[in-house]
């Protein structure tokens, strides 16, 4: 006997050992006894709960398993038409969405040039490339880009009505409501001249309505909803428009399409398009933050209508007169002819008769006189409903929660809440509302914003050393930068404000990101005012008063009462 056959004898066993091995059997079970749950409280036999497909909870929910681009391309303009539709006429929707749109880019999102100074110097191999020329290189290009996105004529904007941070405004709106934000970079040097535009760079705004497939045709292999890709799932081109399909005034340019290709060979962008991605090889933008709760906020205008109707009704509606005629009588006396003619003998002539002249009042207050047998009774306001204002509360805290904002912040009452809560509620929503301005930030301020430092080192006298790398070769490095938005803002100012100045002396933070974190301000142009200030009390030989810093910063620390 071999090696191997004396394995597979001590696996399987000899003949009569095999006949003597039994098989285990479960235990019986009673009779009618019901199938044990693999789970803890599914009646099936599977391993999760959320899984089962026959218990009374989950039995009809099922959800189809739809890729990224797949789960939001046919439903994509009925989400989005419900969701314009809220925002234009909901005040709880139009509140959610203002919001966002103050605490993120506001109308004044500015960046602050950084570049990179190490990684210059590197490349090049010049140590001239430090912090000093990075102050003096950011200072020049920031003033170029403050004359290019704050002109008063606007052609930063292909369409020249907005200012850049107006434009930014614009598309983060879009991003919010829509999903998307587009724009395209066009290079529109005919307009360049003296007394007209600088620079040849504006940047266009693009409805994201019109980001689609060419004559409406349905995905395919390299095309997702008007995002064209190549093998690797990149975009490469986009497919746009030329104008809206609701625009019939534009005739033909309803139903043509043109492709712009998403960079140019050197890489320039020619189209930013930014979302945010929720599944892997995603190519569109779902439909805004208040798409999950488009049905509640649905559910609570309906109930908030139903309350001012019923409402108003009570108000209208104060009392009616009980009659102890039946509905014929009163049909009959309705039908009655003319007055002298037939009909008028009955209940209806008697009544009038009654009522005339019968104008009693007591210090300008009416006193009826009701005919033989009617008596008044009142209406009860019994509404609104008494749980009404809980479960607009309940609604609204899931909006709030869907949003990423505080519930105080959409209902815009505060007066529930004290110091405490309110700071750490608006703590939790800055950390989104944060997220979310730099998320966009990166993903469509940032791109614009390289296109145009490529003009500007083209065209502009910019303070560069020697062996300067090509822009090129060093995009990141030349364009980067610190964006500027809104400020978080103070709820005790005296308070967080003796807790900024307790952590700068302590070393955890800095003049720059209390400034930018609590204003949205330039640290440096905020010591340059100061400076300003300082010198015009000097000039004019008055005291300098306690802020100017003559003292120590300990004493700013305590309160207005202990000083």
């Amino acid at each position: 006997m071999g090696i191997i056959d004396g394995l597979a004898r001590a696996i399987r066993g000899t003949p009569a050992e095999r006949t003597r091995v039994e098989p285990r059997l479960a235990p019986a079970a009673p009779p009618n006894a019901s199938p044990r749950p693999g789970a803890l409280n599914s009646p099936s036999n599977v391993p999760y709960d959320g899984a089962d497909y026959y218990g009374q909870h989950m039995q009809n929910w099922n959800p189809v398993l739809w890729s990224g681009d797949t789960e939001i391309g046919p439903q994509r303009d009925t989400l989005v038409a419900r969701v314009r539709d809220l925002v234009r006429n909901d005040g709880w929707a139009a509140g959610a969405v203002t919001r966002t749109l103050d605490n993120t880019v506001g109308v004044n999102i500015r960046p602050i040039s950084k570049p990179d100074y190490r990684a210059l110097a590197h490349m090049s191999g010049n140590t001239s490339f430090d912090a000093q020329w990075a102050r003096e290189y950011g200072a020049e290009l920031d003033s170029r880009w403050r004359q290019w996105a704050n002109d008063p004529r606007r052609f930063n904007d292909a369409e020249r009505m907005l200012t850049f941070g107006q434009q930014m405004h614009l598309a983060f709106r879009q991003l919010l409501t829509d999903g998307d934000a587009i724009a395209t970079l066009p290079w529109i040097e005919e307009r360049m001249g003296r007394g007209a535009a600088q620079y040849a760079t504006a940047v266009k705004i693009i409805d994201p309505d019109r980001l689609s497939n060419p004559q409406g045709r349905p995905d395919w292999t390299h095309i997702r909803n008007g995002v064209e890709v190549d093998e690797h799932e990149a975009p490469i081109a986009y497919h746009i428009r030329e104008a809206h399909q609701a625009d019939y005034w534009q005739g033909g340019k309803t139903v043509t399409w043109k492709r712009i290709p998403r960079e140019t060979d050197f890489g320039r962008p020619l189209v930013v398009h930014m979302f945010e991605h929720h599944r892997g090889t995603q190519h569109r933008g779902g439909a805004g933050i208040l798409a999950p709760v488009i049905q509640r906020l649905k559910m609570l205008i309906r109930y908030d209508t139903a309350e001012l109707d019923a409402s108003i009704v009570n108000a209208i509606f104060a009392a009616f007169i009980e009659s102890p005629y039946d509905h014929q009588m009163t049909a009959e006396a309705l039908g009655s002819g003319p007055p002298g003619g037939p009909g008028m003998d009955g209940r209806w002539q008697q009544q009038l008769a009654w009522n005339s002249h019968r104008d009693l009042s007591m210090q300008g207050s009416r006193i009826p006189m009701l005919f033989p047998g009617e008596k008044i009774n009142t209406v009860a306001a019994a509404r609104p409903a008494n749980g009404y204002r809980d479960f607009q509360r309940a609604v609204l805290n899931n909006v709030a929660a869907g949003a990423g904002l505080s519930p105080q912040q959409v209902s815009n009452d505060f007066s529930d809440v004290n110091y405490s809560s309110a700071r750490a509620a608006l703590l939790e929503a800055w950390k989104t509302l944060t997220r979310r301005r730099q998320d966009f930030e990166i993903g469509f301020c940032q791109p614009i914003r390289m296109a145009f430092v490529e003009e500007s080192m083209e065209i502009d006298n910019l303070p560069l050393p020697r062996n300067a790398p090509e822009f090129i070769d060093a995009r990141a490095a030349y364009a980067r930068a610190k964006w500027l938005g809104p400020g978080r803002g103070w709820i005790d100012p005296v308070a967080e404000k003796q807790g900024a100045i307790l952590g700068m002396d302590a070393g955890l933070s800095t003049l720059e990101q209390e400034c930018a974190t609590n204003e949205g301000a330039d640290w440096e142009e905020v010591i340059d005012q100061r400076k300003i200030e300082v010198d015009a009390f000097t000039e004019r030989g008055l005291p300098l008063p306690e802020w100017t810093g003559q003292q120590d910063a300990s004493a700013t620390v305590r309160k207005p009462e202990e000083t």
